[in-house]
Parts: structure tokens; sequence; C-alpha cells
């Protein structure tokens, strides 16, 4: 996990290769939402500090391998101007012969950005001769794209073949360090809450988690399917058919190692997701055929609440119900300020779960936030990330 990071090297009159994740929304040419692009600046004044010049690179969307003008750049060159109050040029491609011109007149504390590195296919397909022209643009790479470290795409990984050294950016670090302490040096007792619709997105996590924590809460639709392995009826709740013998056995794999596993006692029930009228709480034994759980009841809230108290380091992925809709949002909340509440250290990861904290209001009481979604869920089921394994060792 130890990785070089941006700021061991020497950065002094070197050209840096920054891969950022800037796939951020867009409304037309207006960035929305520019957390992505904040959350790489201080890996950017890292290298400018140092005395270095930068060659920013990014995908933006899927403009399936060829130019597209709806994903272009632009607009996240104009936000980065605001934000560093200095010039961001924009360059019209990622290779050829006017980048190569231009990246070699780069002077200390200069900055372009290429254009969308899925304009070519050649990305998306770790193509190595694409990888070597990206490479031949800089002296130096760092990877600041966590929430992308698990494509093995040209300027993640194929690049590290031919520029070195390739260090981390001070996000990167962040988001393994945090994941380290989950998972290499854990305060025991570490409680993992799970989320999220289908058990079968879930499944390889679940299975990779009850090798390494000594408690486990399932929550939102994902539930279901182990309820019914259990013997309930979900009446017209989200359920995997195909994957409730699965969920039996991930149960008692939890039984015979004595990992206690907390499902939902109560859940918030009605006709479906747009259902504004004969909203109701019941028991898991009490759901009625005709209709379906959308949420956690406030019993379950408690119950989880009561089994993190005593964690020392909690992981979380996934909402509890239908977040996004206000009527069944209280039990992702409720079991947000728990999480806030227990004096853990906690990473959160996944939109809908960093939603609910925002809204909670407890942001500041989290031990860390990640900034990745695929990656972040590969980690946790213990893949190796292509982006990561790339990267030099720390010395």
């Amino acid at each position: 996990m130890a990785k070089l990071v941006v700021d061991q090297l020497d950065r002094s009159g070197k050209r840096v290769f920054l891969r950022a994740d800037f796939n951020v929304p867009l409304d037309g040419t207006r960035v929305t939402d520019d957390t992505r692009i904040t959350a790489v600046l201080p890996t950017i004044r890292c290298v400018l500090d140092g005395g270095g010049s930068l060659v920013l690179a990014s995908h933006l969307g899927r403009p399936k391998g060829k130019p597209d003008p709806k994903y272009s750049l632009r607009p996240v060159a104009e936000r980065l101007e605001g934000l560093l109050g200095r010039p961001v040029a924009l360059l019209p491609d990622c290779v050829g012969p006017e980048v190569e011109e231009r990246a070699r007149a780069l002077r200390p504390g200069d900055i372009v950005l290429l254009e969308n590195l899925r304009y070519h296919p050649e990305e998306e397909a770790n193509d190595d001769g694409f990888a070597r022209s990206l490479a031949g643009l800089a002296d130096v790479y760092v990877d600041d794209a966590f929430a992308a470290a698990h494509r093995a795409h040209a300027s993640i990984e194929a690049i590290t073949r031919y520029l070195k050294p390739a260090a981390a950016g001070l996000l990167m670090a962040r988001e393994l360090g945090a994941l380290d302490r989950i998972f290499e040096r854990p305060e025991r007792p570490l409680w993992a809450v799970l989320g999220g619709a289908k058990v079968s997105d879930k499944l390889a996590l679940v299975e990779h988690l009850l090798e390494r924590v000594d408690g486990l809460v399932i929550g939102g639709g994902m539930a279901f399917t182990f309820l019914k392995s259990l013997g309930h009826g979900v009446g017209r709740s989200l359920l995997e058919p195909d994957r409730v013998e699965a969920a039996r056995a991930v149960l008692d794999k939890a039984r015979a190692r004595s990992i206690p596993v907390r499902l939902p006692v109560d859940v918030v029930v009605g006709s479906g997701l747009d259902a504004t009228t004969g909203i109701r709480t019941v028991g898991i034994r009490e759901i009625p055929d005709d209709l379906m759980g959308l949420d956690i009841g406030s019993a379950s809230v408690t119950q989880f609440a009561t089994a993190l108290k005593g964690a020392r380091t909690i992981v979380w992925n996934g909402p509890m119900g239908v977040f996004e809709k206000e009527l069944f949002a209280a039990g992702t909340v409720g079991v947000v300020r728990a999480v806030a509440d227990s004096g853990a250290f906690s990473v959160i990861g996944g939109g809908d779960t960093i939603a609910a904290v925002q809204k909670a209001g407890v942001m500041d009481k989290i031990g860390y936030v990640s900034t990745a979604g695929g990656a972040f869920l590969e980690f946790l089921e213990g893949r190796v990330l292509p982006g990561v394994a790339a990267l030099d060792d720390a010395a």
C-alpha cells in the first residue's frame, strides 16, 4: 500500500503529467459540481510550488472514442482558471505534434489541460503506442484519480511503463491511507455497513468482508434477499430469487465465524417508489403482499446504532432505502448519525451515502469520505487496482 507520493519528488523544472479525475457533471458548458476539481487542487499546488509545470489529463463522460463537443474539457479548464487564479490552456487534443510542441514549451508555473482522453479509443484499450505518446509529454507521472484506479487504461496503467517515476497524488495518497487504516491496521472491532439495491452487486464484497470484519450491518434493497433466505415474506420488495441461496450461504458462513450480521427488524412500506399516501412502518414478519419495503424503520435504526456503538472502525457503502425520496430517507440519515456518534474511525464511499452525510450535517464527524465509486468497491472486494499497482512503491 505504501506508494511514492508527489511531495517526495523533485518537481523543480520538471513537466509533470498529472492524471486527474475531472469527470464532473455539466449543464451545457458550465460545471455544476466542482468537487472532483477542488479535490485535486492540493496536488496541483504542490507541483507548482515545487517549481514544476503541469500537463493535466482526464476523461469526461463516454464520447465513444471520437471527438464530441458535448464532452469537451473546456468547462473544466475555465473552472480551474477561476479556482487557481492563473491561465489553464486547453489543448486541442491529447496527442499529436501540436500537443507535443506545447508541452515542450512549458515553463515552471505553466499549466495545460489535454482534451478528453476518451476521444481516442486507444485510451480505454490501454494501448501501448498511445500510452507512449502521452508519456512523451512530460518528465514525471503523478496519478491523483483514485476514482479511476480500477481501470487499466492507457493514461493510468500503460503510461507508467514509459514515464518514471510514477507517484501518487495527495488525494490518491489520502484515499490509500484511509483504506489501509481499515484493512491493514484497523482498530477493532471493525464493522461494515452495506446498503444499496442488489445483492448481486455486493455478494463478492460481502464474502470478502467476512474474512476481515467483526460485524456486518445490511440494509437497503439488498436486505430483502437476505430476509427471504431466512423465510420471511417480503411482499413486492426488491428481491433477487436467484441469489437467495447465496445469501443464505453468506449468513451460514458468518454464523460459523461467529460474526454478527444485523438485518432490518422493521421497514417502511408503500405501494411504490412514488407513493405519498398509505406509507407505514411494519415489522419484517408483517410486510403486506401488495406493498414493498422502501426504507428501514426506526427500530432497525436503533438496533444498528446499538451495534455500531461498540465499533472502533466502520466502513460504509450504500443507502438504507430509497434515499433520493424524502419520505424514505430517514433510515439512511439515522444510520449516518449513528456512525458519526459512534466515535469510531469511519470511511464512507458512494454518492448516496455521501449525500446522506451532507444532509445529516455530520461531515466533520466522519473519518474519511472517499471520492471514488467503483474503485472504492473493488478495493473493498479485495481486487488489485491497476492504477495503484502501477505506481512506484515508497522507498
